[in-house]
């Protein structure tokens, strides 16, 4: 049993923590609380991303459950499961350049572009300096 991180969530995000996000975004939708298990390192770049971003994250997927990796057809090794990947919703060709450009500068190596969203994953037991299409 993994350890669940406790923080109080404010709609400014968590204190100290994170400027964008509270953990309840990243938590498997068949359990609640699980956005806690999300890495931490992972979450402060995320964070610095969006900061340089300049716009918001929509957070579609972040921490998995087994079964719900399971239910949407995730792979078996899916850094979701570790808490160490994110979907962001992405509508414009403008926001996919500007995500993918202030995920490249905060040091994320690992991207998955997708029709309408973009992944993003810290998984250090796969392959780096990649991005790849859905």
């Amino acid at each position: 049993m993994v350890e669940r991180r406790t923080c109080f969530e404010s709609k400014e995000g968590a204190p100290g923590l994170m400027r964008w996000f509270n953990y309840s975004e990243f938590d498997s939708p068949d359990d609640p609380g699980t956005g806690n298990l999300m890495d931490q390192d992972f979450l402060e770049m995320l964070d610095d991303a969006r900061s340089v971003a300049g716009i918001p994250f929509v957070i579609t997927s972040g921490y998995r459950t087994e079964a719900w990796n399971h239910h949407v057809g995730g792979k078996q090794d899916s850094a979701h499961l570790k808490g160490c990947a994110a979907d962001i919703a992405c509508r414009t060709s403008r926001d996919r350049f500007l995500i993918v450009t202030a995920l490249l500068e905060v040091g994320f190596d690992r991207i998955g572009i997708g029709e309408g969203f973009i992944h993003v994953d810290s998984d250090w037991e796969k392959n780096a300096a990649l991005i790849w299409v859905y």
